[in-house]
């Protein structure tokens, strides 16, 4: 048998629900540094999303833990940009850069490995498709004209410098032709680049050996033949290029094309670089400081070479190449080239916070305007809005009383998701992008289809002759079957899509299953609680059925109880 209305004490459920949002408040409002708003994504407030996808040389898994260690040099780097709310996740073999606002263009390059090497120039040829400065001889000053500081290693202008945002800084531009024999058929890119752009015959085991010079003299034109340099190709070596091997690769915005001797300094010799503005020259440069073992191979490297040229190469491309005109010690040098600020800080900064563990492919770059976020959040604003008063004014043409219990029920429940959304962005970065929104409101149909259930029941308890105050019980415990299934079977569909789906339909999936968490929260805590306290009312106002929308059903109730006939009573059959 249900319990009656008046067992349940809807007070002590009201005032714990209460509780419940007094505490979320209060953790919004008193706990962190961040405003008590939620966290939006940049389809709602504006700003730059990228998607960078894994790569490995040999084309398997990345692990783990280069993924990881990964996501922290990007993160790093991001920091670096100085845009506050930015966001660095990994998702799967992606790792998602967000950063909002309109600063965002920086990280579109910020998946570049940074491999840095320092290598000899063995020789330079213009490229036939660019304007083809005089190519210079080994040993040569660089065509674009000879630097004069005499303390540094000056570059040929005309090297492009840093990472994120300058033509000089897109991905590698540099693609080799297909091999024309079939002896590489069945190797991936990267062996294939490796075949034709790092082969040991491009070097001379003996450089006094003419017979050997001469081979690798021919060598080294056939790979430079087979090279193309184009603007935003993409380049299979970037990243994945063997140090201790020659490298053909391009430079000075694909103006020129290099062959290269093995590295004579990796990267991770580097100890610091900052930009900074030459006065004497009249351009940016980015200074570099050695580590102790790396500042002695620089300087005997410069004392062995002067008049040759040593070429900075990242991630393959030859961002400058100058000609020491002395020997430099002390552990520092410097970078220079046709950098803007931007330019010289941003390769700078990649410098200084090191090369990534693998090479990404940028599959999806999207920004979006702040100004467009806001038309989109407007939109998502008014729609809820929309579906909010379709629903209010459905309650209450037909339920009345009952109808406002309901819009209370909404509005505590709007309330409750409020708090969760601001908490869920401070605590694990969630952020509501405008498929969360169409989530939500999708849940106010889903939490008003519980009162639905909840009401109807109601009535057909109260079709069988029962008053409204016990026919609450009864009610009550049959809906809430009938919601917990609706529910669950919701918030199933919900979690499946989340787990399966990517992208933005994991936020619209997210907030479905959120919403409807809370939805049982409310209709157990609020709702059920409301009507019974109705039900118990000594009102006349509440007590009465027509403003309950339960007029029609209690006359069409009394009028079936009048039918019956009596408990205990049978009707007189008279014996033959």
């Amino acid at each position: 048998m249900a319990p009656s209305a008046g067992h349940l004490r809807p007070g002590r459920y009201l005032a714990f629900f209460a509780l419940i949002v007094v505490v979320l408040y209060a953790l919004v409002f008193f706990t962190g540094s961040g405003k008590a708003t939620p966290k939006l994504g940049i389809d709602l407030q504006g700003g730059t999303r990228v998607t960078l996808t894994a790569r490995t040389p040999d084309g398997g898994q990345p692990t783990r833990d280069s993924l990881n260690q990964a996501r922290q040099i990007i993160e790093t780097r991001v920091n670096g940009i100085g845009v506050g709310g930015t966001e660095v996740v990994l998702d799967g073999n992606n790792i998602v850069i967000t950063v909002p606002g309109e600063q965002g263009d920086e990280a579109k390059n910020l998946g570049r490995t940074a491999k840095l090497g320092i290598r000899e120039v063995i020789t330079s040829v213009p490229n036939a498709p660019a304007a083809p400065p005089s190519a210079p001889a080994s040993g040569a000053p660089g065509a674009s004209g000879t630097p004069s500081a005499p303390a540094t290693a000056p570059s040929k202008p005309g090297g492009g410098g840093g990472a994120e945002g300058a033509p000089a800084q897109q991905p590698p531009s540099t693609t080799p032709s297909a091999p024309a024999s079939g002896q590489n058929a069945g190797k991936n890119p990267i062996e294939e680049a490796r075949a034709v752009r790092q082969a040991p015959a491009l070097m001379p085991k003996d450089p006094k050996n003419q017979q050997e010079a001469a081979a690798a003299q021919a060598a080294q034109q056939k790979a430079l033949a087979a090279l193309t340099c184009a603007p935003n190709a993409a380049d299979p070596l970037e990243g994945n290029d063997l140090p201790n091997q020659p490298l053909v690769t391009c430079g000075d915005k694909d103006a020129t094309k290099y062959v290269l001797g093995p590295e004579i300094i990796p990267g991770t010799e580097i100890a610091n670089a900052n930009s900074g503005y030459d006065q004497q020259r009249g351009q940016w440069i980015v200074d570099l400081s050695f580590k102790s073992a790396g500042g002695k191979t620089w300087g005997d490297f410069t004392s062995a070479n002067i008049g040759k040229q040593a070429a900075f190469v990242l991630d393959t491309d030859v961002v400058s190449a100058p000609t020491v005109q002395n020997a430099i010690l002390g552990g520092n040098t410097q970078i220079t080239g046709k950098f803007t600020q931007t330019d010289a800080k941003n390769l700078a900064d990649i410098l200084k916070y090191g090369s990534l563990p693998l090479s990404f492919d940028s599959s999806d770059a999207t920004t979006v305007s702040a100004t467009l976020g806001y038309a989109s959040l407007q939109a998502g604003l008014i729609a809820g809005a929309i579906g909010l008063a379709v629903v209010f004014v459905y309650c209450l043409f037909y339920y009345r009383l009952l109808g406002i219990l309901t819009i209370w029920s909404l509005v505590l429940s709007g309330l409750l998701v409020y708090a969760v959304l601001v908490l869920l962005g401070r605590w694990i970065g969630y952020t509501l992008d405008l498929a969360g929104v169409a989530g939500l409101i999708i849940a106010i149909g889903i939490t008003a289809d519980s009162f639905v259930i909840y009401f109807e029941r109601l009535k057909d308890e109260i079709r069988e002759g029962r008053t409204f105050r016990s026919a609450v019980p009864r009610g009550w415990a049959r809906a809430r079957r009938t919601i917990l299934a609706s529910d669950a079977v919701s918030f199933l569909a919900a979690a499946i899509l989340y787990v399966i789906a990517v992208g933005d339909v994991q936020g619209f999936a997210f907030t479905l299953g959120m919403s409807t968490v809370l939805d049982l929260v409310v209709v157990y805590l609020v709702t059920h609680p409301l009507v019974a306290m109705v039900s118990t009312s000594k009102s006349k106002f509440l007590s009465n059925p027509r403003n309950l929308g339960l007029g029609a059903v209690q006359k069409l109730g009394s009028q079936r109880k009048s039918t019956r006939p009596a408990p205990g009573r049978r009707a007189n059959v008279k014996e033959a």
